[in-house]
C-alpha cells in the first residue's frame, strides 16, 4: 500500500502521545521526530544491566541518556535484533555510525562510546516500517568486540558523568544560557513548534537539559558525539554553548540576508524606472541603446552568408528580442546567443591549397620521419584535389609522448593553408565541455567545439583533439559519450550543441586526435577514427632530429649565432644514449638547451670557452652519466638468457636467470613479475616436464630440486607473453646444464603445446638488441611481416631466426657444450644408498 508522508507523521504522533504521555514535538517538513522528554521512573538499575549488550547502529544522531527518540528501523541485522530485545529485558546498547551512507556497519564503521538504552514501546507501521520509542540510560564504552553476527553483541563498561563542581549560583547561570540561547534560536527558526520553548523552559536538572539540548542541536553526528564522550558536565556544557551560539549566528546571518533581498527587490524597481528615463536621455543625445544594438545585429544577419533555416531561427529570435524588456535577466543572454550565431562561420572557409609536393617539402621540413601520417595527408589533398566536397577525415595518431603528434597538427595547418583549433581533452569529465549548456543555465555557454570553430573563423579548419586518451567520466556525463556524433563523418553533418539549438555543419573539418595508448579509448570512438600509430624514434633518427631541429631551434631561441657554438656526432650520440630514455625528443631537447645555456652564460659574461661541444664537454656540464644502457652477458653460467622487452621509452634487453637448490620441486619467482610473466613461466616449466625425456632431462629431477625464476631490476614492474621462449630457453639450459649460444636474443611468446606465437615491438626490439651488441634474434614466424617496415640497414649486422615451435628455439639456442662446473643432480633413489 502506498503509505503518504502526511498520514506516517499523523500516525507516528498519536503512537508517541499514546506511549509517552508527555508533551512530544514533530517537525512537519522532514520525516524526523524531534526527541521527547520521558519521566525518570523509566530509569535501569546497574544490577539490571547485562553481562553481554547488543548493540543497534543509528544514524545522523545520536542518543543521550534521559532522552526518548523514536527509531525507524530498516535493516534486517536491527530488526532481528529489536525484535529479540523487546522479547526480553528490553536494553539495548545504542551506538552512531561513523559513516552514514554505509549500510551494513562493522564495528570499525561505530563509535566507540555510546548510550545503552530502554525498549519503551515496539510499533510495526502500516507502511511496513518497525518503529522503537526508546530512552537513553547511562553512557557506556565498548571493551571487547565478541561478534557481528546475526548483530552486533559487546562487552563494555559504563561512563558515570562526573559529579557538576560548580556552585549552584553558577548552575542557574549555565542553565539560564542555554535556556536563552535556544530561546533565540526558536524564535528565529518558525518551524520549530512553540510548545519546545515551554518544554525547555520546564527542565530545571542540569544533566538532563544539556542532555536534552545536545540531542535536539543542529550540528554534525561527530559534533554530537564529541559531547557524548565528555564525562565533566560543565565542560559538555560549555561545548554544548558553543555549537548552539555558532547555529544562532547562522539563523541571524539568514535573516539578514532575506531582509536584504527584500531590499533589493525594492531597489529593481527603482533601477527600472533610472533605466527608462537613460533610455530618453541616450535617444536625445544619439547614442546607441538597446534597439540600436539589436538593429546592429539585424544589419548583421541580412549580410550574413548562412543556411536558410539557420536565417529564418535567427530572425525569429531577434523578433523576440525585441519584445523583451532590457532590464529582464532574460535580454542579455538572448542578446549573448544571437551574437553568437551571426559570429559563427556557417558558410565561411578557407581555400586549400593544393601544391602536393610543396606540401610534402613542408612536412619534411617540419618533421623528420611520420612517414604514414606524411603519406596520409598527402593522399587526402590529392583526393580533395579531384573531388572538391570530400568530408574530412578522422585520424588519431597514437604513439608514446614525444614523438610530434600534437606539434604535426600545426604543420598540417600550415600545408593545407588552414586555420589551426587545438582542444586539450586531458581530464575533461563533463558532457558540457563538448555539447556546452542549455541557456536557460546561469552562465551557460557553448560547449569547446563551437567556441574554437568560433576562434577560428573558419568552418574548414584542423582541429587537434589533444590527449583524447585522457579523458573521464563522472556524474555530469561521459564526454568520449558526446565525441561519437563530434567523430562520426556520417552524423557530424548535423552536430547539435545544446546553447546552439541548431544544427552545425562539421564535416569540413578535418580532426586530428592524439592519444598515449589505446586502451583507455572506448571502443565505439576508437572505432569512428582512422588509427596511425606513430612509433619512437630510433637512435639514427633522433641524432638527425637534434642536428636539423633541436639544436638550431635552441640556438636561436637563447640568441646564439651559428659560429658561436657546434655539437660533433660523438656529443649528440652521448645526450641520446646516456641522458635520456624516452621514446619522444622532449627530454632531449631539454639537455640540449641545458648545454646551450651553459655556452650562452659565457657569451654573455664575455669568458673564454670552446666552442665545439663534445661528449667529455658534455659530460663535464651535465655532470655523470644518468642511464647505463644493458649489454649482453657472457654464457659461463646456465639458465641465463638474453630476451628482448618492449617499453614507453623504446625497446630494451632484459635477461631471464634460473637456479636449482636441492629441494622438493618448489617453483618460485621474482623481479615484480605480472601475472601474465608468472603464467609464461608456469607454461614453460609445465613443456618442460612433459617433455623432458626428449631433451634428455630425468624426470625425477623436477622434484628433486627446487626452481628459481628471476628477472634483474626487481624495482621495475614487469609484465607480458614475450619472454615465453626466453624462459623456456633459460628453464633448459639449468636442467640441462648447457650453454646458451653466444650473443643471441629472443622474443616470442609460447603455448603448452610448444607453439611460438608473435608478439609486439619488434622494431623497437631489434634496435634495443643491436645497441646491446646482439648478434642473433629467434622470434616467431609469424613476425617476418613486422621485419618489412624496419629499414634494412638497421637488420644487416642481424642474424633473424624465424621459428614456429620450441624445439627449434632450443635447437638454436643451446650449444652442445655443458657449462664449467655442472651440476651433479643427486635422484633421490640414489641418495637414499
Amino acid at each position: 500500500m502506498n503509505f503518504k508522508k502526511s498520514d506516517r507523521l499523523a500516525f507516528m504522533k498519536e503512537i508517541a502521545l499514546k506511549t509517552i504521555l508527555l508533551p512530544e514535538f514533530i517537525d512537519e517538513d522532514s520525516e524526523e521526530l524531534i526527541q521527547i522528554i520521558a519521566p525518570e521512573e523509566n530509569q535501569i538499575d546497574d544490577k539490571n544491566l547485562p553481562d553481554q549488550l547488543p548493540v543497534l547502529p543509528i544514524r545522523n544522531t545520536v542518543l543521550f541518556s534521559g532522552v526518548v527518540l523514536p527509531i525507524t528501523v530498516g535493516r534486517t541485522k536491527s530488526i532481528k535484533l529489536v525484535k529479540k530485545a523487546y522479547k526480553g529485558d528490553r536494553i539495548i546498547g545504542v551506538v552512531a555510525q561513523k559513516n552514514v551512507k554505509k549500510e551494513d556497519p562493522s564495528f570499525k564503521d561505530l563509535f566507540e562510546i555510546g548510550t545503552i538504552a530502554k525498549i519503551i514501546k515496539m510499533i510495526v507501521l502500516p507502511d511496513g516500517n518497525t518503529t522503537i520509542i526508546i530512552q537513553g540510560q547511562k553512557r557506556f564504552k565498548i571493551n571487547d568486540k565478541i561478534r557481528e553476527d546475526p548483530h552486533h553483541i559487546v562487552r563494555y563498561q559504563l561512563l558515570p558523568d562526573k559529579s557538576v563542581l560548580v556552585s549552584q549560583k553558577e548552575q542557574k547561570v549555565i542553565i539560564q544560557s542555554l535556556k536563552d540561547t535556544a530561546g533565540e534560536i526558536m524564535s528565529l527558526s518558525p518551524e520549530i513548534p512553540k510548545e519546545a520553548k515551554v518544554a525547555i523552559d520546564n527542565i530545571n536538572d542540569f544533566n538532563f537539559l544539556t542532555h536534552f539540548l545536545s540531542s535536539n542541536i543542529n550540528a554534525e553526528v561527530a559534533e554530537k558525539q564529541k559531547l557524548l564522550e565528555i564525562n565533566d558536565p560543565k565542560d559538555r556544557s560549555e561545548k554544548l554553548l558553543q555549537f548552539m551560539l555558532r547555529d544562532l549566528q547562522m539563523l541571524q546571518l539568514k535573516r539578514e540576508i532575506q531582509e536584504k533581498v527584500h531590499t533589493d527587490i525594492d531597489q529593481q524597481q527603482r533601477d527600472y524606472f533610472l533605466r527608462q528615463q537613460i533610455r530618453v536621455l541616450q535617444d536625445e543625445l544619439g547614442q546607441d541603446g538597446p534597439d540600436q544594438e539589436v538593429e546592429v545585429l539585424r544589419k548583421k544577419g541580412y549580410e550574413k552568408d548562412w543556411p536558410e533555416e539557420i536565417k529564418h531561427h535567427f530572425e525569429k529570435e531577434l523578433d523576440k528580442l525585441m519584445r523583451m524588456n532590457p532590464v529582464t535577466a532574460e535580454f542579455p543572454v538572448t542578446m549573448n546567443y544571437l551574437e553568437l550565431l551571426v559570429d559563427l562561420p556557417w558558410n565561411e572557409t578557407t581555400e586549400d591549397n593544393f601544391d602536393l609536393k610543396n606540401a610534402r617539402k613542408t612536412l619534411d621540413r617540419d618533421h623528420f620521419g611520420l612517414e604514414k601520417v606524411k603519406d596520409r595527408i598527402i593522399e587526402y589533398l590529392a583526393v580533395r584535389k579531384l573531388k572538391q566536397d570530400l568530408k574530412g577525415p578522422i585520424l588519431c595518431l597514437y604513439g608514446p609522448p614525444g614523438v610530434g603528434k600534437t606539434s604535426l597538427g600545426r604543420s598540417i595547418a600550415n600545408v593545407l593553408n588552414r586555420k589551426y583549433v587545438r582542444m586539450s581533452l586531458g581530464g575533461v569529465h563533463d558532457e558540457a565541455e563538448i555539447r556546452g549548456h542549455r541557456k536557460t543555465y546561469i552562465g551557460a555557454m557553448p560547449g569547446k567545439i563551437i567556441q574554437n570553430i568560433n576562434r577560428a573563423k573558419a568552418s574548414n579548419p584542423v582541429f587537434i583533439l589533444d590527449e583524447i586518451d585522457k579523458v573521464s567520466s563522472d556524474f555530469r556525463g561521459d564526454p568520449s559519450s558526446a565525441l561519437l556524433e563530434v567523430l562520426d563523418t556520417e552524423q557530424n553533418a548535423s552536430f547539435k550543441d545544446n546553447y546552439l539549438e541548431v544544427d552545425y555543419d562539421l564535416s569540413k573539418v578535418l580532426f586530428i586526435a592524439t592519444a598515449n595508448s589505446l586502451d583507455t579509448i572506448q571502443p565505439a570512438l576508437r572505432d569512428r577514427m582512422e588509427i596511425i600509430e606513430v612509433s619512437g624514434y630510433t637512435l639514427e633518427e633522433k641524432n638527425e632530429i637534434a642536428k636539423k631541429h633541436l639544436i638550431p631551434k635552441q640556438r636561436t631561441e637563447h640568441g646564439l649565432k651559428g659560429s658561436d657554438i657546434s655539437f660533433d656526432k660523438f656529443s649528440i650520440a652521448k645526450l641520446i644514449n646516456d641522458y635520456t630514455r624516452e621514446s619522444g625528443v622532449r627530454d632531449l631537447e631539454r639537455k640540449v638547451a641545458s648545454v646551450i645555456r651553459s655556452i650562452a652564460k659565457s657569451v654573455a659574461m664575455e669568458e673564454e670557452y670552446v666552442s665545439k661541444i663534445t661528449d667529455e664537454r658534455v659530460r663535464e656540464i651535465l655532470g655523470p652519466e644518468i642511464f647505463d644502457k644493458e649489454n649482453y652477458e657472457d654464457n659461463s653460467v646456465p639458465g641465463v638468457v638474453t630476451g628482448l622487452a618492449w617499453t614507453p621509452s623504446g625497446g630494451d634487453i632484459l635477461f631471464i636467470e634460473s637456479s636449482l637448490s636441492r629441494g622438493k620441486g618448489k617453483l618460485t619467482l621474482s623481479g615484480q613479475l605480472g601475472d601474465v610473466m608468472k603464467e609464461s613461466a608456469m607454461a614453460a616449466l609445465s613443456y618442460l616436464r612433459s617433455h623432458s625425456e626428449s631433451l634428455g632431462i630425468n624426470y625425477r629431477i623436477f622434484d628433486a630440486y627446487d626452481l628459481h625464476i628471476h628477472v634483474p631490476a626487481g624495482a621495475i614492474p614487469k609484465d607480458g607473453p614475450s619472454a615465453g621462449i626466453t624462459m623456456i630457453t633459460s628453464l633448459a639450459s639449468v636442467f640441462t646444464q648447457r650453454k646458451v649460444k653466444k650473443k643471441i636474443a629472443m622474443t616470442g611468446e609460447i603455448t603448452l603445446r610448444g607453439k611460438v606465437l608473435p608478439v609486439g615491438g619488434i622494431k623497437e626490439k631489434i634496435l634495443a638488441a643491436r645497441r646491446a651488441g646482439i648478434k642473433e634474434i629467434i622470434m616467431c614466424q609469424r613476425n617476418e611481416k613486422d621485419l618489412e617496415e624496419i629499414d634494412r640497414k638497421y637488420l644487416k649486422e642481424l642474424k633473424i631466426h624465424l621459428v614456429n615451435y620450441v624445439p627449434e628455439v632450443l635447437e638454436i639456442a643451446l650449444t652442445n657444450q655443458k657449462v664449467i662446473n655442472p651440476i651433479e643432480f643427486i635422484l633421490p633413489e640414489e641418495h637414499k644408498h
